[in-house]
């Protein structure tokens, strides 16, 4: 059996690009779910039943691990017989049925799909501020990363052949993909409008204020509240509900747990617990679970 999880790690290493801390997660979680069965007299990947599985879930939680903690490893195993089934390593999934326990924890505030769209409609498309203002919004909903993360970007870590963005935070960076509407507007203030705002010729920052000084988080919030208004949003809208919504979002049309916790950049899924209510079934691809990571039809 633990050839079938090398099948996986390399898995998620070459095609994932998963990070070192993701698949040393995955890793542990599923040698733990390896040693359970084998004490249970199985030894082939094959033989591995629902039953066995969900008598592995009642250990955990009879051994009193957290209900965070117990959906992780069902996530894991999730994701594990997902790809051996789509491999053709394993005719049927095990895992199919297992569902996770309830985590209680505060579910985030958000904007709806249909609130957010009428939201990133509100800048104007005429004028260097709404190429800029537009760029912004439409990055952030597309990535989820943070506002901290979103002023400080550099032209040079925008990649607008493939879509990838670098965020940064603290010493740790990740490469996040961004739909073709984000591109878009991206290369529409890159071309237009961004140096109209420049009044140094070797600034490298990416969003600037009309000072030609890099867009703050402050700046940020009130350029998002100015929008919130115009589009008449009454709730109390935050820089970090963008971030909240990008991942409630992604989680309602499909994602994986882990991936969204790839993209926002967090260092344990325990964080990203907070979105499995929004799940209905598990998918991963990028294009498939985001809102705007569609071309249009």
């Amino acid at each position: 059996m633990d050839e079938e999880i090398r099948y996986f790690v390399t898995y998620l290493e070459d095609e994932k690009k998963a990070s070192r801390n993701t698949v040393m997660s995955y890793h542990s979680d599923l040698a733990k779910m390896m040693h359970y069965v084998e004490s249970q007299g199985v030894s082939s990947i094959d033989a591995i039943t629902a039953t066995m599985l969900n008598s592995y879930v009642l250990s955990l939680e009879k051994s009193g691990r957290a209900a965070s903690t117990i959906s992780r490893y069902i996530a894991s195993m999730k994701a594990f017989f997902e790809y051996l089934v789509r491999s053709r390593r394993l005719e049927e999934d095990p895992s199919f049925r297992l569902k996770a326990p309830k985590v209680e924890k505060h579910v985030p505030g958000i904007l709806t799909i249909s609130e957010m769209e009428y939201l990133l409609e509100q800048p104007s498309a005429v004028s260097p501020k709404g190429y800029r203002d537009k760029a912004m919004l439409e990055l952030l909903y597309a990535t989820g990363m943070r506002v901290s993360e979103l002023v400080h970007l550099s032209v040079s870590d925008i990649n607008l052949r493939f879509n990838w963005v670098i965020c940064r935070d603290g010493d740790r960076e990740r490469m996040v993909p961004f739909g073709p509407k984000a591109g878009a507007a991206l290369t529409q203030y890159i071309d237009q409008g961004r140096d109209c705002f420049l009044k140094k010729e070797h600034m490298d920052f990416l969003f600037l204020n009309c000072s030609g000084a890099p867009m703050s988080r402050q700046g940020f919030w009130k350029v998002l509240k100015s929008y919130a208004r115009k589009a008449g949003i009454e709730k109390d809208i935050t820089p970090r509900m963008f971030r909240h919504s990008c991942a409630a979002h992604m989680a309602s049309n499909g994602a994986e747990l882990h991936t969204i916790q790839e993209i926002l950049g967090h260092t344990d899924l325990t964080a990203t617990q907070v979105y499995a209510g929004f799940q209905p079934h598990m998918k991963s691809e990028y294009s498939r679970v985001h809102p705007r990571g569609r071309e249009e039809s």
